[in-house]
């Protein structure tokens, strides 16, 4: 252990260290944290999965779990204390999984720059930091600019500039009613940042971090001497930022540089003493309307303002006003019983002269507080005032003295009026007096609280251009004034003895003289002084008869008079604060310290003669100096800045990191995973193979024997999970050729649940160490293979139609969340060598069970899916696996449903679901409201002004023409090329046409006949939710409901062919049936299957074929475009709904797409895109935001189309100025700026071009598919939740307390020991028959107290025999087997025979008898098992133990129940019982009252199956040692016999967009024996779509399943030679699997080829996948069509294999 761990761990008792990251030998990384704040002394250590990269706490006392640090690092090292490096930290501030790297940021220095706030807390600047990068091994395709971007993060300086406050809420003013677990996000700059650690549960282990300044100074006046002030400035996130890039409003009414300042005075007072207290709070920021200012490097920046500049406006004051107002009335300065006015003062500090550029800006701000007032939109409680005062101008022409003079008289009558906060804390309830009438505000979960007895109201805010440096100096200003009344009403006086020096002049408005006095006035000095005739004196101060200590006097004061009469000491401890406080906001926003600061020295003495900072160097030329700084900075590195921010707050990822995953996938098969049936090697290893799972042993290679024909490995998860990826750590000696060729996966819940869901999947051969990722779906039908056409790739006769705006074909497999077991079987390549395994890995995504098992918000989500009662289980399921909570009842035109209430409705773009209860005579089943309104589908136009007719042409134009036609081989024409048509397997067919349709008034969403349903499910889906006793008719019942909705969309596609009569079905058209398809809930096979069976080709409706080639790239662009917006919108509406009240969207959706007849609702639409429906009428309407006409809601497009008419919007700026690159505030930018986030902005139909309109339908089926993934997910999660539960929606929502008991009786019943078959950890290796209206079988070993109290497992009546085949959590040293008895007890005939055997392996044969028992003889000896358990009985639950003679060391346990035959005698079975078990058990016991047999309902039961013992780390049972692995090594460290070398190609030839490439070999070269593929720059965006709710970033946010996830792209290539003569020969097709950039992959042959020309093709999901960021060509999101990155070009080099030594010295050169 090195010198510095050593340190470390020696001052964990002193609380100095906090945290520490380790970093093993390993690579693996650990965070050992503790908190001071708490009272006990736990230490969590928390694991950072080096694949994924996500954080792994289990919270288990021993493992991740500690009393020390120094017991936690023992652990996490295995005692060798041995660390490669580790840092030490005193605060969490973020983890971020940006692909293959996390971003771990610590505060490793503090300084408590307040170090004891009135009750407690204290503040830490921090003052150094540490990022710390986690390489981790995904090889999930990265883009370098992507990469580039998390580097730039990752430079991001917070030394200085951020602070936080571990026990006490700081975003909102001292002293805050709310906790550190509920921040105001406003101020919360890692609430992003934190979200890991919030998502595990340890939250508190992560800090608030707030930016800005925080400082606290001590000073003393005349009646005390240790009193404290503090000035804590926070900045707003709302409009982040750097100078020319956030000025003004953004579309969040957030304003640049916005900063909240408090200043805090107290008098601290010995322990136990009440602590009396003041806070002043003031805003400061850039002025709140829509301006920008473009700037280049040699000019001055010029300013402008928008078209809308008030736009925001009106929702920034009321933020303010709202989070200003005080909340008690009768504490205000106005002491007024209701609610008072809210007063906001604005001290605007521009320049307003004539000719002066800032001048706009002073008239415009003028004007939005008219504007204001005018239009009203700020609540009549909100009084708004501007005080304009032009700081430089007065300074210039009248002084800084009487500058600052002048602002104190214009402050003072609003300070006055808003007052400040008053308080005493007190450290004891008791101490608070029964009259004291104040705010009571509770200090935490400390005793004391705060009484706060004068409230602030309203709120001062200044502003100049940049908030910078006359805001400053001004705010100080008027904070001092402040300073000095707190001080004053505190107790602590400020006032000094200076009036002998400086007459005290009043104002008219002072008291009177008192009698007898007379003011003069004195020649020489001009003074006042005054004459005392009773007593013959004078005095320079004047008399007044209540005087000193009037309130606010200093107010009245010239800068001299309060100079004179001020203690400047304490002024002087203020002013350094603002001086301090200044730069650090100047750096934040500039670059550089802040300017003009000089001023705020004015108090001190000491400048003038040689001291202070100010001293050194000329004012002037430290301002000079600084300007310069500052405009390098603001034109050359701002925009990187902007990115670093924006990064940083998680902001704008789709576009900065547009493949980061929102929530990274888990490694299942580490750390408790294990494989259950040994894998072969050549040399035997204890551990059977087990070590192939551990990521300590990744540098293995395990080398199975040479005449293995396959290898297989059964590996038993973690935890269930759906399984959604297979990662390889490819490992051999010098010959790659040993690796596997191919490998089959199959996945199910236990051994004999085996699926195959990929078969003979291509492992190139490549580097030793290469991870390659194999994207894995669930089984999918053959069946649906061959009808989508999936399954025809290789034979495909006609060049494929890039499926651009979607895929139309898509196959979907079986999503699962209980897979449990994974069998890999690896075959090797023919070269005669041994197969060589590395490090497996199994990703996938688990239900949070241990959450769901817990008192926390999980449960209460996921118990949602549960039905709500038996009868109505069936339906429930049918809700959530057949229709997805659609409507297929009759629709009325404005598309709301008529129909009765269902027994349960989703609203699919919110996600949640309605149960109400359904009538009796109802015929109807569920609905579906789609929409966030009123109205929720586009109204499309009539035929009259149809923007979608259909085009008279389908046909694709030829894309990229290559080479000439001589050497072209899929050349349409026949010529003496090196082969035609007759060899060209992707030839180009003319498409039939479309079928008519019947008329356009058919409703697709008529009801069904009345003896079925409109609901159903898929055929072959499982129900969990069904009886076997009604599982006949339930079938039969699902197949109607299949067939319903299909005639529903086969119906419709008849009525759109027979109107068009016999035309091609338009693209409108098109869009509505799939719309139809998704609504109907039919997967695209079921689609297919229903067309064909009507003669119909499913190719001629796809949309991707309908339009021409360019008309489908601009929609598919538009669509990009507005999938970027959507989530832009969101982002900024969730920020600008901060601090406000908000609403729904408002009447019109993101779409506004329907599926039935459009037409328009109200007579007093001025644009009529539809014709008038006469049977419904609408009044609302809106005005157009392009035309301004009247549009009612039929007429009207969604939201989208508004965003998309934003034409500055498509930059997705956070701020107004310009985007991230190198312009700094266009002006066109600000000028066209059109849209707030809060505003619903609605534009007519009319105004929209048709490309944009088919966009949004294309946008809103993208988001309807992404909705059905998002559906299909959570039914999987219902039979997930189901089968281990069992139970309905009702019964399970008084679960949690029942756990909790469950969890006492457990520890109880454990007395010690460990539990060590507990779900989700431990399963079952096999399926046992349950008998029906049984509780499931997972049930035995779920939590207990967990399910239903009475239901319990059940056999078959049946079944005399049952075996359990348990796979503990881990392995562990067993001690025995407790049997929770179920609720109705034994009997004589159902008292089963147990036997018990234990074992590492899954072969019966290889197990070890434990013992058996006859729990016959024990229960006539226990009355109390026998018969219905007392539901009094929650103590203790009745169970039978079965402890082991020794403790057995194992992983599976074998459990057998078996029921006696009636007729044999207890001692005839004691025979064959161990003699170890139960040895007084079984003597002869005669049959208690109860207990008498019922031979006909024998049946095997139990409530529980508990496994107790001790568990043993995970590393332990992997212990294959470095001896057998140097053993296994040296058979294949060993040179290769033969090379790969390059085959000369003469010519490239590249066609379709570079997906296919033809080379031209060389006449003569030798025989090809593969090829070698560099892997794409490409990725696989994260965002495809828009929203498809507001607040919902990703749409399977419940089971935290990505669409990506559920169906990954896969890309394949296939390989044809052209032989002579002129034959095509096709030689294979080759799964991609994922890799890193630029990874060198091998494929080889089956057989050697000679052939003259090599033809290339990929294929696939090649439209999944986009260019890196600096590769795209537009302000889009993709390349189009394809990306570039995909081609083929210079990425395939075919290659034969011979020996280095034939080919002489050109080897190195030649070889690939």
């Amino acid at each position: 252990m090195d010198r510095r761990s050593q340190t470390m761990v020696s001052d964990a008792s002193s609380r100095e260290t906090s945290l520490v990251v380790a970093v093993l030998e390993s690579d693996e990384v650990y965070i050992i944290s503790s908190l001071s704040t708490t009272h006990h002394t736990q230490v969590i250590v928390i694991y950072i999965d080096p694949t994924t990269g996500s954080l792994c706490h289990t919270g288990t006392f021993g493992q991740d779990l500690f009393n020390s640090q120094e017991e936690a690092f023992n652990y996490i090292t295995n005692g060798s204390r041995q660390c490669k490096t580790t840092t030490v930290g005193r605060a969490i501030i973020g983890y971020a999984v940006l692909g293959s790297t996390g971003l771990l940021l610590v505060a490793t220095k503090l300084n408590p720059t307040v170090p004891d706030l009135p009750g407690g807390g204290c503040v830490y600047t921090v003052l150094e930091s540490q990022w710390i990068k986690v390489q981790l091994q995904n090889p999930q395709p990265q883009g370098k600019s992507e990469a580039k971007n998390i580097l730039e993060l990752a430079e991001l300086d917070i030394d200085g500039k951020y602070y936080f406050c571990d026990t006490r809420d700081l975003t909102r003013p001292f002293p805050s009613e709310f906790t550190l677990r509920d921040p105001d996000l406003e101020f919360v700059w890692n609430a992003w940042f934190s979200k890991p650690f919030k998502d595990i549960g340890l939250e508190d282990h992560c800090v608030v971090l707030l930016q800005g300044f925080v400082e606290s100074r001590n000073f003393g006046g005349t009646n005390s001497n240790a009193d404290t002030v503090a000035l804590i400035a926070r900045r707003s996130k709302l409009h982040p930022g750097t100078r020319y890039l956030a000025r003004g409003l953004n579309a969040c009414s957030g304003t640049g540089n916005e900063v909240e300042c408090e200043q805090i005075v107290w008098t601290p007072r010995r322990a136990g003493k009440p602590v009396p207290f003041s806070t002043y709070v003031w805003r400061r920021g850039t002025i709140p309307i829509f301006w920008g200012a473009e700037v280049k490097l040699a000019t001055e920046a010029e300013i402008f303002v928008s078209e809308d500049p008030y736009r925001g406006t009106a929702q920034y004051y009321t933020r303010l006003s709202n989070r200003y107002a005080v909340k008690n009335p009768e504490l205000s300065t106005s002491k007024q019983k209701k609610a008072p006015i809210v007063p906001i003062i604005c001290v605007n500090l521009l320049r307003s002269g004539e000719g002066k550029s800032e001048k706009i800006l002073v008239e415009h701000f003028n004007e939005s507080v008219k504007y204001i007032r005018a239009t009203k939109k700020i609540s009549s409680s909100t009084f708004i005032q501007m005080i304009n005062y032009d700081w430089h101008h007065l300074v210039k022409i009248n002084g800084q003295q009487a500058t600052i003079g002048g602002l104190w008289k214009l402050l003072k009558a609003p300070t006055m009026a808003i007052g400040f906060n008053e308080g005493v804390y007190f450290p004891s309830q008791d101490q608070l007096k029964r009259s004291n009438k104040g705010l009571i505000i509770p200090n935490g979960s400390s005793p004391g609280v705060f009484c706060m007895n004068a409230l602030q109201n309203g709120v001062i805010r200044f502003n100049c251009a940049d908030s910078l440096d006359r805001t400053n100096a001004a705010s100080f200003f008027g904070a001092v004034q402040v300073f000095v009344e707190q001080c004053t009403r505190l107790g602590t006086s400020l006032d000094r003895d200076a009036t002998l020096e400086f007459g005290y002049s009043g104002s008219d408005n002072e008291d009177p003289l008192p009698p007898g006095w007379e003011e003069r006035y004195d020649s020489v000095t001009g003074k006042s002084f005054y004459v005392d005739h009773i007593n013959k004196t004078t005095t320079w101060v004047r008399p007044s008869q209540d005087r000193p200590d009037k309130p606010w006097r200093r107010f009245d004061m010239s800068f001299d008079q309060f100079k004179a009469s001020t203690m400047l000491g304490p002024v002087n401890y203020l002013a350094d604060l603002f001086l301090l406080a200044g730069d650090i906001h100047a750096t934040i926003y500039t670059g550089s310290k802040a300017m003009h600061s000089e001023i705020l020295s004015i108090f001190n003495e000491d400048v003038g003669s040689g001291g202070g900072r100010f001293s050194k160097f000329s004012a002037a030329q430290a301002n000079v100096k600084i300007t310069l700084q500052r405009r390098y900075t603001n034109v050359l590195v701002d925009s990187s800045r902007q990115k670093q921010l924006e990064m940083f707050l998680g902001l704008r990822l789709f576009k900065h990191l547009p493949s980061i995953p929102i929530y990274p996938l888990k490694v299942l098969s580490r750390p408790t995973g294990c494989v259950i049936k040994p894998v072969p090697g050549i040399i035997p290893i204890q551990d059977g193979g087990s070590s192939l799972l551990s990521y300590k042993k990744k540098e293995l290679v395990w080398v199975c024997p040479e005449d293995a024909d396959v290898v297989e490995m059964f590996i038993f998860l973690a935890e269930p999970c759906h399984v959604c990826q297979l990662l390889l750590t490819i490992s051999h000696g010098g010959e790659d050729l040993s690796s596997p060729a191919s490998v089959d996966v199959r996945i199910g819940p236990h051994l004999d649940g085996l699926k195959l869901v990929l078969e003979n999947a291509t492992i190139p051969k490549c580097a030793d160490g290469t991870n390659l990722l194999i994207p894995l779906t669930g089984e999918v039908e053959p069946e649906d293979l061959a009808v989508t056409g999936k399954s025809t790739r290789l034979n495909a006769t006609e060049r494929t139609h890039l499926p651009l705006l979607y895929d139309f074909e898509e196959v979907e497999g079986e999503l699962s969340f209980m897979s449990r077991v994974i069998a890999l079987t690896f075959y090797p390549s023919d070269s005669g060598l041994p197969i060589t395994l590395g490090e497996v890995e199994v990703l996938g995504v688990s239900l949070p069970w241990m959450g769901l098992f817990s008192n926390n918000k999980t449960y209460a989500e996921f118990v949602k899916l549960l039905p709500e009662s038996p009868n109505a289980s069936q339906k429930q399921s049918r809700e959530l696996n057949c229709n997805n909570g659609y409507d297929t009842q009759k629709i009325s035109a404005t598309g709301s449903s008529l129909g009765q209430p269902s027994v349960s409705s989703l609203d699919i773009l919110t996600g949640e679901f309605n149960i109400t209860p359904q009538p009796a005579d109802s015929g109807t089943r569920g609905s579906t409201d789609f929409g966030t309104g009123v109205i929720d589908f586009l109204d499309s136009p009539n035929d009259e002004v149809n923007p979608f007719a259909s085009s008279s042409t389908a046909a694709t134009n030829k894309l990229n023409v290559g080479f000439e036609d001589a050497f072209n081989p899929f050349a349409a024409s026949k010529s003496k090329a090196v082969f035609d048509d007759d060899f060209n397997p992707f030839a180009s067919s003319d498409a039939s046409s479309n079928k008519p349709r019947e008329n356009d008034d058919f409703n697709p969403f008529a009801p069904p006949p009345a003896a079925s349903s409109n609901k159903h499910m898929e055929e072959d889906e499982f129900d969990p939710f069904s009886a076997d006793t009604e599982a006949d008719t339930d079938k039969i019942s699902e197949v109607d409901r299949a067939d319903d909705n299909t005639k529903i969309y086969l119906d419709l596609y008849r009525s759109f062919s027979e109107a068009n009569r016999g035309r091609g079905l338009s693209f409108e058209q098109s869009m509505k049936l799939e719309i139809q398809r998704l609504k109907s809930d039919l997967s695209s096979a079921k689609r297919d299957r229903a067309l064909l069976s009507i003669s119909v080709d499913p190719a001629t409706i796809d949309p991707n074929h309908i339009l021409d080639y360019s008309s489908l790239v601009n929609v598919c662009n538009y669509a990009d475009t507005l999938a970027i917006l959507g989530h832009t919108y969101l982002e900024d509406r969730e920020n600008a709904s901060l601090g406000l009240q908000v609403g729904q969207s408002g009447p019109v959706d993101f779409w506004n797409v329907r599926e039935s007849d459009d037409s328009c609702f109200n007579d007093k639409c001025e644009v009529r895109a539809h014709k008038r429906d006469a049977n419904f009428s609408d009044e609302t309407s809106f005005d157009c935001a392009q035309c301004s006409r009247n549009t009612c809601k039929g007429c009207c497009a969604g939201k989208g189309a508004f965003l998309l008419l934003s034409d500055n919007y498509k930059d997705m700026k956070l701020y107004t100025g310009s985007s991230s690159g190198s312009s700094h505030g266009s002006r066109s930018q600000i000028e066209g700026c059109g849209y707030f986030a809060l505003t619903d902005g609605v534009v007519c139909k009319k105004c929209c071009k048709e490309v944009l309109l088919r966009a949004l339908f294309v946008d809103y089926v993208r988001v309807l598919g992404s909705l059905r993934k998002k559906l299909r997910a959570d039914t999987a999660a219902a039979k997930a939740l189901y089968q281990v539960y069992g139970g309905e929606n009702s019964a399970a929502r008084d679960q949690l307390e029942s756990v909790e008991l469950g969890k006492r009786q457990l520890k109880k019943l454990l007395n010690g020991t460990e539990s060590l078959a507990e779900f989700p950890h431990a399963g079952f290796l096999y399926e046992v028959k349950t008998a029906e209206a049984s509780a499931p079988l997972l049930s035995l070993i779920s939590p207990l107290c967990f399910g239903e109290r009475q239901s319990y497992w059940r056999a078959p009546i049946n079944v005399s025999s049952v075996e359990f085949a348990l796979v503990l959590g881990r392995l562990s040293d067993v001690s025995g087997v407790a049997i929770v008895v179920s609720s109705c007890g034994y009997s004589a005939s159902n008292c089963p025979i147990i036997e018990i055997w234990a074992s590492n392996k899954v072969g019966r044969e290889e197990r070890s008898f434990i013992g058996k028992w006859n729990i016959k003889s024990l229960v006539q000896s226990s009355p109390e098992l026998i018969g219905p358990e007392e539901s009094s009985n929650t103590n203790n639950p009745r169970n039978i133990k079965f402890p082991f003679p020794n403790p057995i060391r194992c992983r599976i346990i074998w459990i057998k129940m078996s029921l006696s035959q009636l007729d044999s005698r207890p001692s005839d079975l004691q025979r064959d019982f161990d003699l170890l078990s139960f040895d007084d058990s079984f003597a002869e016991a005669k049959p208690s009252r109860g207990f008498e047999a019922d031979t006909k309902n024998a049946v095997i039961h139990a409530k529980r199956i508990i496994v107790f013992g001790k568990s043993l780390r995970p590393e332990i049972g992997q212990d294959a040692s470095v001896p057998e692995l140097m053993r296994m090594k040296s058979f294949i460290n060993r040179s290769p016999q033969f090379g790969r070398f390059r085959i000369s190609v003469a010519e490239e030839r590249k066609r379709d967009n570079d997906l296919i490439l033809e080379q031209l070999l060389s006449p003569g070269g030798p025989s090809i024996a593969g090829f070698r593929f560099d892997y794409f720059n490409v990725v696989r965006p994260c965002v495809t779509h828009s929203p498809s709710v507001n607040g919902d970033k990703c749409e399977s946010n419940l089971t935290c399943l990505e669409d990506r996830a559920i169906s990954p792209a896969v890309l394949y290539i296939q390989v044809f030679a052209l032989q002579e003569p002129r034959n095509l020969v096709t030689v294979g097709e080759y799964r991609l699997p994922e890799a890193k950039v630029g990874t060198a992959l091998y494929f080889d042959f089956s057989q050697l080829i000679q052939a003259r020309v090599m033809i290339f093709r990929l294929c696939g999901d090649v439209t999944a996948f986009v260019d890196d960021i600096s590769e795209l060509d537009g302000s889009g999101f993709r390349n189009l069509p394809l990306a570039t990155g995909l081609s083929l070009a210079n990425r395939i080099k075919p290659y034969y294999y011979a020996d280095p030594y034939e080919v002489g010295k050109m080897a190195s050169l030649s070889a690939v």
